[in-house]
């Protein structure tokens, strides 16, 4: 028997006035896009903004359906708008920014599995990484490298 260690290395953002220029517009168009969100059964808003290597930044933000599982995620709705509409574009990162009605979200919050395996598909596809930014309404932001960091031994094509 082997056994291995799988590590994670993430970088901490204390407050939004730490991220470059750049960044933080893009977690302001994630927080947009969040305030758009059709959330009336979970009261759960998220919203996900991408930047394309073209300079293209695609928005997305959950949409619910009374009939659940039927809804869909900001982080897969911005995805493949960003892959129907500039197919040959690589996606260089991702932020995520999620609020509630009924609470303040102060904590991160990452992306679901499902979400997860869908930018591990993309970052296959592509044949590079995708910085994600996960943050809340308030608290601090997280930044990891790639998909790897939040779903080490992924499924791909490779395994089919």
């Amino acid at each position: 028997m082997k056994e291995i260690k799988i590590t994670s290395k993430y970088k901490i953002f204390e407050t939004r006035e730490e991220l470059s220029g750049e960044n933080l517009m893009l977690l302001e168009k994630a927080e947009e896009a969040r305030n758009k969100a059709y959330a009336p059964y979970s009261n759960f808003n998220v919203g996900a903004a991408l930047l394309l290597g073209n300079g293209e930044i695609i928005l997305g933000n959950n949409q619910e359906n009374a009939a659940y599982p039927s809804g869909m995620c900001a982080e897969r709705v911005a995805i493949w708008s960003a892959a129907s509409r500039f197919p040959n574009e690589k996606i260089l990162k991702i932020f995520i920014s999620a609020s509630s009605s009924t609470h303040q979200v102060d904590k991160p919050v990452s992306p679901c599995g499902a979400c997860r395996q869908t930018i591990a598909e993309y970052e296959f596809k592509q044949d590079k990484n995708i910085e994600i930014f996960f943050t809340g309404e308030t608290g601090i932001i997280v930044r990891a490298n790639s998909l790897n960091d939040l779903l080490p031994l992924a499924f791909d094509n490779s395994l089919l």
